[in-house]
């Protein structure tokens, strides 16, 4: 694992019908679901540290302090920007952030932890009993 403070990821996407508040729940009105923004800046956030993983490794969140600012209606590109700002062993933080075509729509602070795949995958597993 070499992970760099300071390292950057992005995710984008358009707002349709499918990632709005009124399909997933999150709401009743057909603009971009608080959800689907918090699923782009978790994305930006994995984007940014996947390089620096070792060969079986990956990253898991952990926990979003956000805020969500601003609605986007249907048709405008959103993207979520995720810089590293801290690594703590294991522990990751990021400073993440999320924007439309007219300016910022949220922001806030996210943690993941750096796991082994297939030793997390069997732990939880394990859980069904099988």
């Amino acid at each position: 694992m070499t992970l760099q403070v300071g390292a950057r990821g992005r995710a984008e996407t358009v707002v349709t019908q499918e990632n709005t508040a009124a399909a997933v729940g999150s709401g009743l009105l057909p603009v971009f679901a608080t959800p689907q923004m918090v699923a782009l800046m978790e994305n930006a956030a994995v984007d940014a540290v996947q390089g620096g993983l070792a060969e079986g490794e990956g990253t898991v969140g952990t926990h979003l302090d956000v805020s969500h600012d601003a609605a986007t209606p249907i048709g405008m590109k959103v993207w979520a920007e995720a810089e590293l700002t801290a690594v703590d062993g294991r522990k990751l933080t990021f400073s993440v952030a999320a924007f439309d075509e007219a300016g910022p729509i949220g922001k806030g602070v996210h943690h993941r932890f750096v796991i082994q795949n297939e030793k997390f995958m069997a732990k939880v597993q394990a859980k069904k009993g099988d």
